[in-house]
C-alpha cells in the first residue's frame, strides 16, 4: 500500500512538472516580452524565433538589395541605426531568455530592436518604408 501511495505520488509529480513546463515558443515570447523594456516598441510585439528570424531575414535581403542599387550609404544608416538600438538592449541577456540559444537570443533582440524603431508593421512584419522614413526623420 505504501509503495503504490509513493508510486501515485512520483508519477503526478512527473506528470504535473511536465504539464507545466512551457514550449519552445512560449519562452520565445517571455523572452521578446523582457526585450520590449530594454528595446522599446510595441509590447504586444511577441514574436516566436520563427517569426524573429523572418523580420531579421527581411530586413537582411532589405539592405542588400539597397547596396546592390547603390543606396550604400542608406544600407550603412540602417544598420548603423539597427545596431546601436541590439547594443543598448542587449547589454545583458535578461533571466526569461536564458533558456533560449545564443542564435534564437539574437535573433530576438534584433527582432525587437528593429520593432522598437518603428520598423514594422502592424503584423509584425518588417516594414521597408517606415526603416527610410525613420532614417530621414
Amino acid at each position: 500500500m505504501r509503495r503504490t501511495a509513493i508510486l501515485l505520488t512520483t508519477v503526478s509529480l512527473a506528470v504535473g512538472a511536465f504539464g507545466c513546463s512551457k514550449s519552445y515558443d512560449e519562452k520565445a515570447k517571455d523572452c521578446a516580452t523582457a526585450l520590449t523594456k530594454r528595446t522599446g516598441g510595441d509590447s504586444a510585439d511577441k514574436p516566436t524565433v520563427s517569426e524573429a528570424e523572418e523580420r531579421v531575414d527581411a530586413f537582411d535581403k532589405t539592405l542588400a538589395d539597397m547596396a546592390r542599387r547603390g543606396y550604400e550609404s542608406v544600407a550603412n544608416d540602417a544598420l548603423s541605426k539597427a545596431e546601436q538600438k541590439t547594443e543598448a538592449g542587449g547589454k545583458s541577456r535578461p533571466e526569461a531568455c536564458e533558456p533560449l540559444s545564443k542564435h534564437d537570443y539574437t535573433a530576438l533582440l534584433m527582432a525587437k530592436s528593429l520593432d522598437g524603431l518603428g520598423w514594422t508593421g502592424k503584423g509584425g512584419e518588417f516594414d521597408k518604408l517606415k526603416m527610410v522614413k525613420g532614417l530621414g526623420d
